[in-house]
């Protein structure tokens, strides 16, 4: 547990992932631990994380991520995995280093997250990680066949933002707490005939009792 100063007093700050993922390589605990350092250090000058996850980081977004993609892995079988709307790089970053045989393009059109995001996997040495620093928008139409997403938008404006650039059969995975069903039913009938929506699973962080889902779009025409 670590202190940092908010305004005049000492914030806790909690670092559990050792003792919730001792499964985990130690080189992948270290990573992550790297990863947290990095991101409150950033946090300052760069709008990475709201103030207040700061003290439960560990939780909120690292857990998250580690838990989500234990779904993941079950589903994707794409060598090459985009982030869309990268930020401060949950998922892709925590992706990539649970899953080194895959490819992850981390994109992100601010230009200052995306900094920070090409200093993060510099420092942590990913190999299998790129900063592409652009709108998502911009990709060539049906050039994208698997990409994640967590906090870029609800579903409905994920899906009108990406249409144009995923490939049929392609596959949009959306990390979502208990909202979800409410996301999937404000899909308006049009967008339906396009994307095929799916729960592939849900879990719970080790702290809270709120479920975390992760929703399946994929490509239909």
């Amino acid at each position: 547990m670590n202190f940092a100063k908010d305004g005049s007093e000492a914030v806790k700050i909690f670092w559990r992932i050792e003792q919730w993922f001792p499964e985990l390589e130690k080189q992948i605990k270290d990573s992550f631990k790297n990863y947290h350092t990095e991101l409150l250090k950033f946090n300052k000058t760069v709008n990475l994380i709201g103030v207040k996850t700061i003290p439960h980081a560990d939780a909120i977004h690292f857990a998250d991520c580690i838990l989500a993609s234990r779904i993941v892995v079950k589903e994707e079988t794409s060598d090459i995995i985009y982030d869309l709307g990268s930020g401060n790089g949950f998922p892709g970053i925590i992706f990539a280093l649970l899953m080194p045989t895959k490819k992850f393009r981390l994109v992100e059109v601010d230009q200052r997250k995306s900094e920070f995001l090409k200093h993060l996997t510099t420092r942590l040495g990913l190999k299998n990680a790129e900063v592409l620093n652009r709108q998502i928008e911009s990709f060539e139409a049906g050039s994208i066949n698997t990409a994640v997403c967590r906090g870029l938008a609800p579903i409905s404006r994920a899906l009108l933002m990406t249409r144009k650039v995923f490939a049929i059969n392609g596959k949009l995975l959306h990390l979502k707490s208990e909202e979800w069903a409410t996301e999937v039913a404000e899909i308006p009938t049009q967008l339906c005939t396009y994307w095929q929506p799916s729960l592939l699973g849900e879990y719970k962080l080790p702290v809270g009792e709120i479920r975390y889902s992760v929703v399946k779009t994929e490509k239909i025409g």
